[in-house]
């Protein structure tokens, strides 16, 4: 007669998608805490091109890489996934266009998309571009605000 074990295993649970998305974050957390670096996107995807990459010449982007997410195995470029921000560095320190492509969702929800430096550059200006035209709407809401601090007239319309 088989012996029964004292722990039950509630096959449901296993197979549920949302426990295992809760404990990967929870595990991602708990690693990224020991990196001291900052998650600043929720979801992500990294993938790097193995026919394209000179990683055995340069390995520029596991140098670049914050949080060692990159690393060399058995002649190419590894990822964990656990500990990748999507921080973009990979991709503006890699030599090679289209070898690592990075895929992130901001906390609004929108995906941005990129695989070159001319990417990541483009997608940056836009952001702080955006920023800088929020902040002086902040200190300059109107026209008058402007020329009341600066004492000018007001242009004529």
């Amino acid at each position: 007669m088989p012996q029964e074990s004292s722990t039950q295993i509630d096959i449901f649970g296993l197979l549920s998608e949302k426990e295992d998305k809760q404990k990967k974050k929870k595990q991602r957390q708990e690693l990224l805490a020991s990196t001291g670096i900052k998650e600043f996107f929720p979801e992500g995807r990294i993938a790097i091109n193995k026919r394209t990459c000179w990683g055995q010449e340069c390995k520029l982007c596991i140098k670049a890489c914050p949080t060692n997410a990159l690393y060399w195995k058995a002649g190419e470029v590894g990822i964990t996934e656990e500990l990748c921000v999507y921080c973009s560095s990979c991709v503006l320190s890699c030599m090679v266009k289209d070898c690592i492509k990075v895929e992130r969702k901001r906390e609004d929800g929108k995906t941005e998309k990129f695989s070159k430096i001319e990417d990541v550059i483009r997608l940056q200006s836009a952001i702080n571009t955006g920023k800088r035209a929020q902040r002086v709407r902040e200190v300059f809401p109107t026209v008058e605000t402007y020329c009341e601090r600066y004492q000018r007239k007001k242009p004529a319309q």
